[in-house]
């Protein structure tokens, strides 16, 4: 949700200075007269005694406009795995989709005793790709021997029939809400 946040803000940003940029270099109003400008003569030499004013205007301006493209930038990276390298042996290797050793994750993780649900994402390069597991455990499901499970079972599964050599995890742990028990 937030990555199409960034992206709308991102992108109504830059429609509104690309706006107005035209605006000001076409000479459309407020700016149709040979006298209208953004600085007036007055603004423009005000600071010309201090010696310091322009350059920090300029420095201000690079460094807005530095943190602006990485942003940018930022908008333009996946956050997802798109496929991973399987190495076949023949010095070729094949591609796996990262979404279906995703899901093959998931119905792992989801399988085990304790484990209401869960989610998966794959992150990292295609040859050395990093597991994101998220689960949700059921109130009365022991935490340690969830995480055995998940590293003896989902994660060496997948490692082995994706032909990596390690897969590291990072698993994070929520009980699922319930109601109080009472005694009668």
């Amino acid at each position: 949700m937030l990555s199409i946040v960034n992206r709308v803000l991102l992108g109504v940003v830059g429609l509104v200075l690309a706006g107005v940029g035209a605006v000001v270099l076409a000479g459309w109003p407020p700016f149709d007269g040979r006298n209208d400008v953004l600085l007036s003569r007055a603004d423009r030499t005000r600071w010309r005694d201090t010696g310091w004013w322009w350059p920090a205007v300029i420095a201000a301006l690079a460094v807005l406009f530095v943190l602006a493209l990485c942003w940018f930038l930022a908008q333009l990276r996946r956050r997802r795995l798109q496929e991973v390298l399987v190495e076949t042996g023949d010095g070729e290797g094949a591609l796996l989709r990262g979404r279906a050793l995703e899901s093959a994750l998931l119905a792992d993780a989801e399988s085990l005793d304790g484990v209401e649900r869960a989610h998966v994402l794959l992150r990292g390069r295609r040859t050395t790709p990093e597991a994101r597991l998220g689960l949700v455990l059921e109130p009365r499901a022991e935490p340690t021997r969830m995480l055995d499970g998940v590293r003896a079972e989902a994660l060496e599964r997948a490692r082995s029939s994706a032909g990596l050599e390690r897969l590291p995890a990072e698993v994070r742990l929520r009980v699922a809400r319930h109601g109080a028990e009472r005694a009668r």
